[in-house]
């Protein structure tokens, strides 16, 4: 996806449109603390990148549009490309919450050429979510992700079979996987500067010099790999974690974010049809401390409700006297299939339907359809001073 955050963020906020964008910390709170986790294309003629400290973004454009990430849209958003991506095809590797490798060599006896496939997904998400995507299309994972970045924004690069030479030789040896700052400083040493250099040195003179590594940069010089696309693996834990924009003591405010966080858990696990029978939390403090709490659960679940209790709890027992808190993680652990028993039996002794289960998942179907906005609880609508007491009588009740 093209500058995935900043993206959302102009698609939910049409005056952003046009105008750059810059998703992180806030920049004058917190002593300018954090960095830029994404940027719109607006932003970077001004030299904004993702990675850089927030302090010096504001430096660099301080009148951008400067917002706090909103990971829970950002995750909506990412499940519903991933939903597009997978009525292609079911060899699916996401790399990260806004990109995925895919292998479409099975699906073109349905849906066609697999460049013609790339563009219906291309087309899908900008007409149905509103996005942009950039697509690398090669024999392998390698040149895949070399051209959906040199495509951007809103690329479609294809790389033929017999052409990897071509396409990789003129381009700077940084852009081969596992070359790093000290690794290319290395390599201009040595006198390389494009990747087709490095193709052309006999391979035992780079082994030589290298070791394995040698070999590696060589075979990917070449375009050379042969690494699967390997489908997401059989989850062992499910989480989620919020980092503060600014430490925090204030109690309220942690305990709506646990309850967002176990929410969050719970819609993943419901999605994938597991049951947590443990819970760990994670806490960190300003002092980049950081400690985990875990507990076993009675009776396996996928209620936000069951996560927060346990998670709330878990957060009791940490010390955490003079200091502020900088993230909150809640994992959902021992994962086991939805309706089976610890034993991977049915359970004997069935205490009958759960009717907070029916809401749980009712209220999937209605964000799923109309957007997490759509129905959410009262207690993490934004509190206004007389609210702020109240968050716990509303627990449970959604709006």
């Amino acid at each position: 996806m093209d500058a995935f955050y900043a993206s959302v963020e102009q698609l939910d906020h049409p005056a952003y449109r046009g105008k750059p964008v810059v998703v992180g910390a806030d920049p004058k709170g917190g002593a300018g603390r954090g960095v830029v986790a994404a940027c719109s294309y607006e932003a970077r003629p001004f030299g904004i990148r993702s990675a850089m400290p927030i302090s010096r973004a504001y430096r660099l454009c301080p009148t951008a549009i400067f917002v706090q990430p909103r990971m829970a849209r950002y995750a909506e958003m990412s499940e519903r490309i991933f939903g597009i991506l997978r009525t292609y095809t079911d060899l699916m590797e996401p790399l990260s919450i806004d990109e995925a490798f895919l292998d479409v060599t099975a699906s073109q006896r349905l849906f066609g050429p697999a460049a013609e496939i790339g563009r219906m997904m291309k087309a899908r998400i900008r007409s149905e979510l509103g996005l942009v995507a950039s697509i690398g299309l090669a024999p392998n994972k390698f040149l895949a992700k070399v051209g959906s970045d040199l495509g951007k924004p809103d690329g479609f690069v294809v790389v033929t079979p017999g052409r990897e030479r071509e396409f990789l030789d003129p381009l700077p040896i940084s852009r081969l996987w596992g070359v790093g700052p000290k690794t290319e400083a290395r390599l201009h040493h040595m006198g390389f500067q494009t990747i087709g250099q490095i193709a052309r040195t006999p391979v035992e003179a780079l082994e030589e010099t290298l070791g394995q590594a040698g070999r590696d940069l060589w075979d990917l010089a070449n375009g050379r790999d042969d690494r699967p696309v390997e489908p997401e693996q059989e989850a062992k834990s499910i989480g989620a974690e919020h980092t503060f924009a600014e430490d925090t003591t204030d109690r309220e405010l942690l305990r709506r974010t646990i309850l967002e966080l176990a929410d969050r858990v719970g819609r993943r696990l419901r999605r994938d049809d597991f049951l947590a029978g443990g819970v760990t939390l994670k806490f960190r403090d300003d002092r980049f401390r950081t400690i985990t709490r875990a507990v076993i659960l009675d009776d396996p679940t996928d209620v936000g409700d069951d996560l927060f209790r346990a998670a709330s709890a878990l957060l009791a027992k940490v010390d955490w006297r003079g200091s502020r808190v900088r993230l909150l993680g809640v994992t959902a652990t021992r994962l086991q299939p939805a309706g089976q028993s610890p034993a991977g039996q049915l359970s004997l002794f069935s205490r009958g339907p759960d009717t907070r289960r029916d809401l749980a998942r009712t209220v999937d179907t209605i964000q799923q359809r109309f957007g997490r906005e759509a129905i959410t609880r009262a207690s993490l609508l934004d509190p206004s001073p007389r609210r702020k007491g109240r968050g716990k009588k509303s627990e449970g009740r959604w709006k």
